[in-house]
């Protein structure tokens, strides 16, 4: 029993002093990099909206979201990055949530629109799926902005 005892605690020791393989900070040769982390970016230039409408959605039937909260969230780096949270349910687990973020306007109102796309001939259980979600606004020139998802005012910031 002894040496059974020592034999596991030498491999445990000899598994426990392995070098973890090296991971590679280099990307693929075909990506395009339009945001690196931690960067800043120029004014009113909005980051990449993973939320955003994909190719082939126009074969899909719109629906719609229920959100329940939203928030706003202010980065304190210069110039400030703006962010978009928001919680709610989407009609079905198949329905994909999609976002789109105008630029703001005139009256500096920035209008995000949420809605859901759904394959029409899919079938589905019929259950809300909660759903959380942020979009990063970006950064934008100095002023005062207010933000607006599906109607609703979501908040308001001055840079």
């Amino acid at each position: 029993m002894k040496y059974l005892t020592i034999t596991f605690l030498f491999a445990l020791l000899l598994v426990s002093c392995a070098t973890a393989p090296a991971t590679s900070n280099t990307l693929p040769p075909d990506t395009v990099v339009t945001h690196l982390p931690g960067s800043t970016m120029p004014a009113n230039e909005p980051s990449v909206n993973p939320l955003a409408p994909k190719p082939g959605d126009d074969n899909l039937t719109r629906g719609n979201v229920f959100i329940q909260e939203h928030e706003m969230l202010i980065r304190e780096s210069f110039p400030p990055q703006i962010s978009l949270v928001f919680r709610g349910d989407l009609p079905t687990p198949c329905h994909e949530l999609r976002a789109v973020v105008n630029p703001p306007d005139d009256e500096n109102k920035i209008i995000v629109e949420a809605y859901s796309v759904v394959d029409p001939n899919m079938a589905c259980i019929q259950v809300l799926e909660p759903f959380e979600n942020s979009i990063n606004l970006g950064t934008f020139p100095s002023g005062h902005y207010t933000v607006w998802i599906n109607g609703e005012m979501a908040g308001e910031f001055d840079t």
